[in-house]
């Protein structure tokens, strides 16, 4: 077990509160905070002490939405569980969930399984599981119940990929009426998928082939039409529902009017889709290919309306959906054909930084920044007081952040396990410094210290915004 450690001089930051504090650490976990300067703080002692004068002390981020090693497309995703969760501790972030899929014909045990195998023993940090339902059918609705009892609490279903992920109206309705027994929270990529097919095949019959084809079929509209469908099907069955990677200005009315009628219905987006655009798509010699994901990056004038459902809890996470494929070898795929073009992007070292800037830029506050990358998603997805905020008897999952470093954001430094990044060459303020993971120094003062098999499997309670 580390010992006792001692975080001097920082402003400690949480999603509701900022106060200079020295924090105690003890076992792994958060033992107290003292006001700096006071009796208290003084009267504070440990083996180890960490200055952080002029530092932000916040909660490790919990990235709500990853997919290691996930196959797509006849290909894997280039981050490991070992390179993606030590790219994650690089950009401070402590807690991963990521997605187990269940295969068509497969159990939701049998995909669980297969995750847990590629999880266990190769993480920096910690991590849980969202199960993927590719297949709904009375065992896989009893198999739901029991996941829920054991700490995967949280179902993802799909409106789009007709004949790999695809669940029609039928299906997710089924999964939903169970969801809404047992506590558990439907996860929905709301995309009309059959919709989403014909005009595929229509822009390709007209030699529509590039990259930026892939945003114009994939229309806002049918990403609206879908979130409003998710909607109506889980006040059908009594359920709440959580709509993932939420790109369109149409797509965030139908949540907030859903809200503002009082319906358990969430919301994330995530930073490709505040930072980037359909300009990045149209990037000339196949080089948008590298921003093909789905939901797809929108035009520009979209990412005023997400920041402003960011600042107004329409949209209550940031995730990133984190899902790389290098451009060599597997972008390239999609050479000629658009739809070929594996649906991914790396994002699990950016996100903590990205959102700081936001902060720099007056989008949101320094607490709003900690409530939509730490505590909020650890509430929606059961995993707080344990993760997410700076308290006593939380995990000791820290990270020492400094507001005022400048960095570059490149390929060529970057730790996740992709030939390119999505935000090469942006200037942006503010770098992790040191970050501890259940009171063990993973990063530190820039430095990997971590190692494979520190994060653990952490099972989930069920979602704490539920009524």
């Amino acid at each position: 077990m580390p010992g006792r450690k001692i975080i001097r001089g920082g402003l400690v930051v949480t999603a509701s509160d900022e106060i200079h504090a020295d924090v105690l650490i003890e076992d792994g976990r958060i033992a107290a905070l003292a006001a700096s300067g006071t009796p208290a703080a003084a009267a504070l002692s440990a083996e180890q002490t960490i200055d952080a004068t002029g530092k932000y002390v916040i909660p490790g981020g919990v990235d709500g939405h990853t997919h290691m090693e996930m196959p797509f497309g006849g290909t894997y995703a280039s981050d490991t569980f070992e390179t993606g969760t030590r790219a994650a501790a690089w950009g401070g972030t402590t807690t991963i969930v990521d997605f187990a899929i269940q295969s068509v014909g497969h159990t939701l045990r049998e995909g669980l399984d297969a995750w847990h195998q590629k999880a266990e023993g190769n993480c920096a940090i910690d991590y849980a599981f969202h199960m993927i339902v590719s297949d709904v059918n009375e065992e896989t609705l009893k198999e739901m119940d029991l996941l829920v009892e054991e700490g995967v609490t949280s179902f993802k279903q799909f409106m789009a990929y007709p004949g790999v992920f695809y669940s029609d109206d039928g299906q997710i309705l089924r999964a939903m009426q169970r969801a809404a027994g047992n506590g558990g929270l439907i996860m929905m990529h709301a995309e009309n998928g059959i919709a989403i097919d014909v005009l595929v095949e229509q822009a390709l019959a007209r030699g529509e082939t590039d990259p930026r084809y892939h945003g114009e079929v994939r229309r806002a509209l049918l990403e609206a039409e879908a979130t409003h469908r998710a909607i109506r099907l889980a006040q059908v069955a009594g359920a709440p529902l959580y709509v993932v990677h939420v790109s369109a200005a149409e797509a965030l009315t139908e949540l907030a009017r859903a809200r503002d009628d009082g319906l358990n219905v969430f919301g994330e987006t995530c930073p490709q889709y505040l930072f980037l655009s359909t300009d990045n798509l149209a990037e000339p010699d196949f080089e948008g290919a590298k921003y093909v994901c789905s939901t797809p990056l929108r035009p520009r004038e979209h990412q005023a309306a997400l920041w402003r459902g960011l600042r107004t809890n329409d949209l209550q996470v940031v995730s990133t959906d984190h899902c790389p494929f290098c451009f060599s070898g597997q972008k390239e795929l999609g050479r000629g054909d658009f739809s070929k073009i594996p649906n991914g992007m790396p994002g699990v070292e950016n996100r903590m930084d990205l959102l700081h800037q936001a902060v720099v830029d007056g989008h949101i506050s320094r607490r709003r920044w900690i409530e939509i990358a730490c505590a909020t998603p650890a509430r929606m997805f059961g995993l707080y007081p344990k993760k997410g905020t700076i308290a006593p008897g939380a995990d000791a999952d820290v990270v020492i952040y400094d507001p005022h470093a400048e960095q570059v954001i490149s390929a060529e430094t970057h730790h996740m396990n992709v030939d390119y990044s999505a935000y090469e060459g942006r200037r942006i303020t503010g770098r992790v410094e040191t970050v501890l993971s259940r009171g063990e120094t993973v990063i530190d003062r820039r430095e990997y210290t971590g190692h494979a098999g520190h994060g653990v499997y952490t099972p989930r309670s069920t979602c704490q915004y539920l009524n």
